[in-house]
């Protein structure tokens, strides 16, 4: 965010500020990670920019983390079933209204109660959400909280952070809502390393580790939860940095190259990747200042 201050009496210094700063380049959990499965996907979502079609699966869990988010924003007795549900649908309305292509998922051949069944399972997850806890006993600090920090290598971190909760003792839970099935162990890994990062950024931004990341998986209904501790984190900062460096250093030279692996079947660029016979657009050059920004999309998984 670009603060700009009010200088009546300097006007040039009104108007420098007026104009705003260009943000760093930064390292978020979801595009460390695809530089940590294959460098060759860093590149084309971060530095290419390509185009990736939504799928049924994301749309609904940007969706279900709206609804969530909108649920905490009632008064505690009314954060009901029945008010979630109530949600659901001028929700989806908003985010058709916001971003118009998201609609598209349904006018291609759906059949004509594609978009009902669609969101039918929407609900299913919000009932889910409800057996995992009450969020009537629930006073959170923050929903969708952007966090940032800049380690003492100089790596700037950023992310969103589904929900916060700070006991009034001080201890900070980390909350990550996932709409799709527990993972199996590459699937928790991954999902552990997004935790793990939002967990380094709180602690050097408030001096507090916290004290449980917890994933809730609303489809099956079960919480995944960890502790993490000053050393470990230690050592994941040292990750990330090693990570940086490494996107840095292809960066500059533009050697981006391809990992293979069992995660390529749910790739949206094999056409273009020389694993599968695929020619790279030609390289545009390191793309300050935001390389590595999220969307929405990487955090509705």
């Amino acid at each position: 965010m670009t603060e700009t201050a009010d200088l009546p009496v300097d006007t040039e210094a009104a108007a420098d500020a007026e104009v705003p700063r260009p943000r760093r380049p930064a390292l978020s959990p979801s595009r460390a990670g695809d530089f940590k499965q294959c460098p060759l996907l860093y590149r084309f979502r971060a530095v290419d920019r390509l185009p990736e079609k939504p799928t049924q699966a994301q749309v609904r869990g940007i969706v279900v983390h709206a609804v969530l988010e909108e649920l905490f924003g009632l008064p505690a007795a009314e954060r009901v079933p029945d008010r979630a549900h109530a949600l659901l649908a001028p929700v989806w309305a908003r985010l058709r209204e916001e971003r118009p292509e998201l609609a598209e998922l349904f006018t291609d051949g759906a059949a004509p109660d594609a978009e009902d069944a669609w969101l039918e399972t929407a609900s299913r997850l919000i009932d889910g959400y409800f057996t995992l806890e009450d969020p009537r006993r629930l006073d959170p600090e923050a929903r969708e909280l952007l966090v940032e920090t800049e380690l003492t290598s100089g790596v700037l971190l950023r992310g969103y952070v589904d929900r916060l909760d700070v006991a009034p003792t001080g201890e900070i839970r980390v909350v990550d809502y996932k709409t799709g099935t527990a993972p199996r162990e590459i699937g928790e890994a991954k999902a552990l390393f997004q935790m793990k990062f939002y967990a380094l950024v709180l602690w050097r931004l408030r001096g507090v580790v916290p004290r449980q990341l917890r994933l809730m998986y609303l489809a099956d209904r079960q919480s995944l939860t960890y502790q993490p501790d000053e050393a470990e984190l230690t050592r994941f900062e040292r990750t990330l940095d090693a990570v940086w460096q490494a996107i840095l250093r292809a960066g500059r030279t533009g050697d981006f190259r391809p990992n293979k692996s069992r995660l390529c079947d749910w790739c949206a660029h094999q056409s273009l990747c020389p694993a599968f016979g695929g020619t790279p657009p030609e390289y545009p050059g390191w793309p300050e200042p935001d390389a590595g920004e999220e969307t929405p999309l990487d955090r509705a998984d």
